[in-house]
């Protein structure tokens, strides 16, 4: 990026790994699924941290089991509205379904039972599965979010259960390995890589602590793994939409979807997809996930619109706002260097698409119908405000919504018998040339005595 830019960035990086007195603090810039920017504060064993420098990434885990999730549902084996007794029998919670527990709503408490799971070593599944009585759902299923490591232990052995094989060896399989995550591992110091060491930091003196940094068992697939920047930036491209063949882009997109909302600090900012954390920041909609375990935090944002993105790490318990920083470090990005649009070709439109263009009405409410490629459609009010969907070809005549009011509702086109198109029908409304066609099969039919003062 341009030394202007990157002076800002470093002068970021630098002021928080002051105020959160950090050991270490190290971040970057991913564009259009590249690091075009990296920095790095303080030491690991008195070196300064690099790139392929490992940190514990926590909760960021769970974003790569929903992937391994998403991937069984698109190949047939499992969908999202199961329970899950249906695949994994024999629990207190199994009335839930394997959405509910992707987003944070199966009621599930938060915490296993027991020692404090990040800092104890982890039993077996059938340990923690015997300790989840009824009593640790918390809330009615579909309720409300309310964040649950317990429910990403259970999507662990839901994967395993589901593969045959530890869940694991099915993400490093399916998703790392695939993604050139080589870097990415349960447990640190592999491939002759630099290790952050996890402290505490005393909050009265600039003394530090070792944090525990144990195999978390059963509860592993809620926090478990370590990474690096490089691997960290595959995975943030992944988010945005790069998915290298690991998932359709559409399912993805799907994960990015807002499932829930938290709304406990009062008006929410932030939201749960299907293992993706949403956060509404400076007008930006960003998506990843952050992750904390003793003496670390990570976190992983990008915002789909610009394919700009950020990762950083740190090897403190607390003091860092790792959150903010990763978002600001974007919005640095985007302001001082924006994205170029894409550049504007033209494309061919076969001529039953292109006569189906221009001016539509829905009652007396005009709106325009807009050719796009592959054969889609843009559905706008004329004046910007209503209902406005895009909509994608199935079949002769048909398509169907895939965003906005009218996602998954299917729009016909109508035509007389020289193939003229007259109506369109969409969710039962009618849309017309002109407002209240009477030769339109409007619902209702139209008064015979037509428009008046």
């Amino acid at each position: 990026m341009l030394p202007s830019t990157e002076l800002v960035l470093n002068r970021r990086i630098a002021t928080e790994q002051v105020t959160g007195r950090a050991p270490s603090l190290t971040a970057a810039l991913v564009r259009d699924g590249e690091i075009t920017w990296w920095g790095s504060r303080g030491t690991v064993d008195g070196v300064r941290p690099d790139r392929t420098t490992q940190y514990r990434i926590g909760s960021i885990t769970k974003s790569i089991v929903g992937a391994a999730v998403l991937r069984l549902r698109d190949e047939g084996r499992l969908e999202l509205n199961d329970r899950l007794d249906e695949h994994v029998p024999g629990t207190a919670f199994g009335g839930s379904t394997i959405a509910q527990l992707l987003s944070h709503t199966s009621g599930l408490t938060s915490e296993s039972p027991g020692a404090w799971w990040e800092r104890s070593p982890g039993g077996s599944w059938t340990d923690l599965s015997a300790s989840l009585t009824s009593g640790e759902t918390k809330h009615r299923p579909g309720r409300r979010f309310h964040y649950s490591n317990v429910g990403y232990g259970a999507l662990g052995e839901l994967v395993a259960t589901l593969r045959g094989t530890d869940w694991l060896d099915v993400v490093h399989a399916e998703i790392l390995e695939p993604l050139g995550m080589h870097h990415t591992t349960a447990v640190p110091g592999g491939h002759g890589l630099a290790t952050a060491t996890g402290y505490a930091v005393h909050p009265f003196a600039d003394v530090l602590l070792p944090e525990p940094a144990h195999d978390a068992g059963a509860m592993a697939p809620a926090g478990q793994l370590w990474s690096t920047l490089d691997d960290l930036a595959r995975w943030t491209a992944f988010t945005g939409g790069r998915t290298g063949g690991v998932l359709d882009p559409g399912t993805v997109a799907e994960m990015r979807e807002a499932a829930t909302v938290d709304d406990s600090g009062g008006a929410w900012t932030a939201g749960y997809g299907l293992g993706f954390q949403l956060i509404q920041a400076g007008g930006k909609r960003l998506v990843g996930h952050g992750g904390s375990m003793p003496g670390f935090l990570a976190c992983t944002l990008i915002d789909p619109a610009t394919q700009t993105g950020a990762v950083a790490f740190t090897n403190t318990t607390a003091g860092v706002g790792i959150g903010s920083l990763t978002a600001e470090l974007i919005a640095i990005a985007d302001d001082h260097e924006p994205p170029l649009p894409a550049e504007w070709t033209p494309s061919p439109v076969e001529p039953r698409l292109l006569e189906l263009t221009g001016l539509w009405h829905w009652g007396p409410k005009p709106h325009h119908l807009y050719a796009m490629s592959d054969g889609w459609l843009n559905l706008v009010p004329a004046d910007g405000v209503g209902r406005a969907s895009r909509f994608r070809p199935t079949g002769d005549d048909r398509w169907v919504g895939l965003d906005g009011y009218y996602a998954g509702e299917t729009l016909t086109a109508g035509r007389v018998s020289d193939g003229t198109p007259t109506y369109l029908e969409l969710a039962t409304f009618v849309f017309t040339r002109t407002p209240y066609d009477p030769k339109a099969p409007v619902p209702g039919g139209v008064d015979p005595e037509g428009w008046r003062a």
